[in-house]
């Protein structure tokens, strides 16, 4: 059973992994034995990455490469085959979100959280699957969210992408699945990460933040946000030949959120 979980050999490309939930899960793949690459939007980004995987002992390769530029992500995946390998494995996870009420988000915002968090999987896997198609072989994981099948307020862009991103998922399954690469999402709860920080926040008199106590008290069975490394056995199980007849599938990591109405008041 263990091998079936094993990764060696296998390249990974995990899209923003510099740190937050994209480093965890490439942390988790590279301690299963695959080779690791990721990118970022600017150098110096990329070189913080570099920092935070020598830290951890991981040997991996960076590349800066804007993920909503077709010509730019061509250009890395031949980079990538030529200095790493094929990849095997593809790690959408690069994204954004802009907290903004709907009818005060200029068309221009919402397009921008469109770009990245959905047109980007489209560009990214459009890249690798023609040569996981020649190896009859690949992995596609696209991090989507608890807003793929929930609404909140101030979160119209990227839920709607995000809801974008579970059927793109499934489409992906569909259409390519006879070439034996499965396309699976991850859907991450609250996760404790530096962008959900101010949410949990201590407030003046030493209270909890009235979110943190809403997560933790009254909305996740698990009475805690997530951590990263939450994430990244799910993501070895969905890289892995462990999960080779589990296609089209959203993987929700949420500490049983969607399983529960929610705490009486």
């Amino acid at each position: 059973m263990a091998q079936n979980f094993d990764l060696t050999g296998k390249v990974a490309l995990v899209t923003g992994a510099t740190y937050g939930i994209g480093f965890a899960i490439a942390k988790g793949l590279a301690e299963a034995g695959a080779t690791i690459v990721f990118n970022d939007i600017k150098q110096e980004f990329v070189d913080k990455g570099y920092a935070n995987y020598e830290a951890a002992g991981i040997k991996a390769y960076g590349y800066v490469c804007d993920v909503t530029d077709e010509d730019a992500v061509a250009e890395l995946i031949a980079k990538i085959e030529n200095d790493v390998g094929t990849v095997d494995i593809l790690v959408n996870n690069a994204g954004i979100i802009k907290r903004i009420p709907m009818h005060e988000m200029k068309a221009s915002e919402f397009r921008q959280v469109i770009d990245v968090d959905l047109n980007a999987p489209f560009i990214m896997a459009k890249a690798v699957l023609p040569a996981m198609m020649a190896k009859r072989s690949g992995k596609i994981i696209n991090i989507c969210s608890m807003m793929s099948e929930f609404g909140r307020e101030t979160v119209s862009a990227y839920a709607s992408a995000k809801g974008g991103l579970k059927m793109l998922t499934r489409n992906i399954a569909s259409e390519y699945g006879s070439y034996n690469i499965q396309c699976n999402g991850i859907g991450p709860g609250y996760i404790a990460t530096p962008q959900t920080a101010p949410l949990r926040e201590r407030q003046p008199d030493g209270s909890k933040h009235p979110f943190d106590s809403f997560i933790t008290d009254s909305k996740t069975p698990a009475g805690r946000w997530g951590d990263p490394e939450d994430l990244a056995g799910p993501a070895v199980f969905l890289a892995s030949d462990a999960s080779n007849f589990v296609n089209g599938q959203i993987l929700y990591v949420d500490g049983g959120i969607q399983a529960y109405f929610g705490k009486q008041p």
